[in-house]
């Protein structure tokens, strides 16, 4: 009698690891896949940046340093590799962004062009799905790293190695305004 007793506790015992490292495994997961929709939408803004690069070229061409910054913070971004190298990377890129359309903004007949209204008009929406993607991401790894540091998940979690995740968050220059001189 002893032995069953010793037995269905074991077997009980086993379900609720097994029950447990399947929720941390698709919480990770769920991570993982918020990360790629960043990387998506990353990667859709890094395919329009030469092609607004080149319709402000063609109107502010003297802006050289602004227009090398911009490039500079692209090549910066393709490099990176780590959710902290990407995330300084992008906030790299997303203050030359700033500089580069407060210096079109100088510009009347660049404004007034079709082509970089509409590239414009593209890199904005990218950029409203690139802080939705972060904040999904965000919200997830919350559910993650809560999940990881729960009892007993956190015991299953420390046994089989699965590590909290970092949170995608903005530089504290990111806040202000880009200042162009003339």
């Amino acid at each position: 009698m002893i032995i069953w007793i010793i037995g269905a506790i074991i077997i009980i015992l086993l379900i609720i690891i097994v029950v447990l490292y399947n929720n941390l495994v698709k919480a990770r997961n769920k991570v993982k896949n918020a990360w790629s929709q960043i990387d998506v939408q990353l990667n859709r803004r890094n395919d329009l940046i030469p092609n607004i690069v080149e319709t402000v070229k063609g109107y502010a061409g003297h802006e050289k340093s602004v227009l090398e910054n911009v490039a500079k913070a692209r090549s910066g971004m393709m490099n990176a590799s780590s959710v902290k190298d990407i995330q300084a990377a992008d906030n790299q890129l997303t203050g030359a962004l700033r500089s580069l359309f407060a210096v079109a903004e100088e510009y009347p007949e660049l404004k007034a062009n079709e082509n970089f209204k509409e590239l414009q008009e593209e890199l904005s929406g990218t950029e409203d799905k690139i802080a939705y993607s972060r904040q999904f991401y965000n919200d997830t790894v919350l559910k993650y790293n809560n999940t990881c540091q729960q009892f007993p998940n956190n015991l299953v979690a420390g046994i089989f190695g699965f590590e909290e995740a970092d949170f995608f968050e903005a530089s504290e220059g990111s806040r202000s305004v880009p200042k162009v001189e003339f």
